[in-house]
């Protein structure tokens, strides 16, 4: 895994607008529930975060969106740079949301802001090194946990509509192929654009059932 490198610079860096094109996931994984008193389920789902260097609060694995790769090749990618994590992604996202970037938090324009989309990613394999190693820690955790430990108010929200996707009846769907998704239009994702602590974010996009396919989107080493 020593040739693996993340990309840096952002030359191929998709826009729309002023807003910074971001793709992400939040990882999961269900393991065996041994504690009875925990869950009707005999398995306990949980979901990957990343740290970040001097913060306590942690974040999902998202990144830049770029030119020459689709949405979901982007999230694949950014979740193997960031957490060293394969899997299967989910065909549709559980939403977008728009917020600031690391150093335009105390602003609420569209200057310096991003479009994420997250999708849910089913891991398959962990990496034992990873690009970004030396930046991330990784830490699996149940969701209550990750609720406590996210940084901004949109991955609360973002996990809160994955836990509601996964918990329905119906597996979460697979990608069969790269699909294009409707994009909302500017105008609709500033209006709840809005001041918090954790920045500025919209609502997320309608959700729709995950669709029920069988092929992997598995980032190739």
């Amino acid at each position: 895994m020593a040739s693996l490198q993340a990309r840096t610079g952002r030359e191929k860096q998709r826009y729309e607008g002023q807003l910074r094109l971001v793709a992400g996931c939040i990882p999961y994984r269900l393991e065996p529930n041994v504690e009875v008193c925990y869950s009707n389920s005999e398995n306990k789902l949980l979901v990957l975060m990343i740290s970040s260097p001097n913060r306590k609060d942690l974040v999902f694995p998202k990144g830049g969106w770029e030119e020459d790769e689709n949405m979901h090749d982007a999230a694949c990618r950014e979740a193997l740079e960031e957490a060293g994590v394969k899997g299967i992604l989910s065909e549709n996202p559980l939403g977008f949301w728009v917020f600031r970037s690391k150093s335009r938090q105390n602003s609420c324009n569209l200057e310096g802001g991003c479009k994420g989309f997250m999708f849910a990613l089913k891991v398959t394999e962990e990496l034992d090194s990873w690009p970004e190693q030396a930046l991330h820690e990784r830490k699996w955790l149940t969701i209550e946990e990750a609720f406590k430990f996210c940084r901004y108010d949109w991955m609360r929200d973002a996990l809160n509509i994955f836990l509601t996707t996964f918990s329905k009846e119906k597996p979460i769907g697979m990608r069969e192929e790269s699909v294009e998704l409707p994009i909302r239009p500017l105008s609709d994702a500033g209006d709840e654009c809005q001041m918090a602590s954790s920045g500025c974010f919209g609502k997320p996009s309608s959700v729709q059932h995950l669709q029920n396919t069988s092929s992997k989107c598995i980032v190739q080493g």
